[in-house]
């Protein structure tokens, strides 16, 4: 790889940062740092320098975008306060959840792997139509079967959920007193 040091730094080239910042631009959804490495023909190492320098570029200099890590991956998003503009734009049609699926959600994310009695349980009222509309979103997915009686599906947290959520991993989930995962 082509890389020098200048004043005890160390720089690539420019193609390198080039291709990773024209690889982040293009992709729909977050690209993990596998694909990056493949792609781009970076080991580890040089592919954290370029993201971090693609990063310091975004933050440091007046541009709408910036670098998110999300979802496992990394991806262009337009800053926050670009959001007028792009309203004024596209006049955006946001998929909002009904409080039934914001519920639903929240007791998935919060306790996966969940049956749907798991769920009723919990809720007290039936789930199969809100279950069937978040799968369909692709917010929620099948994760396996409960041993047992009838072996129910389990149902567990997907990326487009992370990634509607604006979060990295679970693990950035709020904690919430007196909730725990199983």
């Amino acid at each position: 790889m082509a890389k020098q040091i200048v004043s005890g730094r160390l720089f690539f080239s420019d193609h390198h940062k080039a291709v990773l910042e024209c690889l982040l631009f293009i992709s729909p959804e977050p690209l993990n740092p596998e694909t990056m490495m493949e792609v781009a023909g970076l080991n580890k190492e040089d592919l954290e320098v370029i993201l971090a320098e693609l990063d310091n570029e975004c933050q440091s200099t007046a541009r709408g975008i910036q670098l998110v890590k999300l979802a496992g991956g990394y991806q262009f998003m337009t800053k926050p306060e670009m959001a007028p503009y792009i309203e004024k734009l596209y006049k955006p049609h946001i998929s909002l959840l009904s409080q039934a699926a914001l519920e639903t959600l929240s007791i998935i994310a919060y306790r996966q792997p969940v049956t749907r009695a798991e769920i009723e349980q919990i809720r007290g009222v039936k789930v199969e139509g809100v279950l069937t509309s978040l799968l369909d979103k692709k917010l929620l997915r099948e994760v396996g079967r409960k041993e047992g009686p009838g072996r129910p599906i389990l149902y567990g947290t997907t990326k487009e959920f992370l990634r509607y959520f604006g979060l990295n991993s679970l693990d950035d989930l709020p904690v919430i007193e007196g909730i725990k995962g199983k």
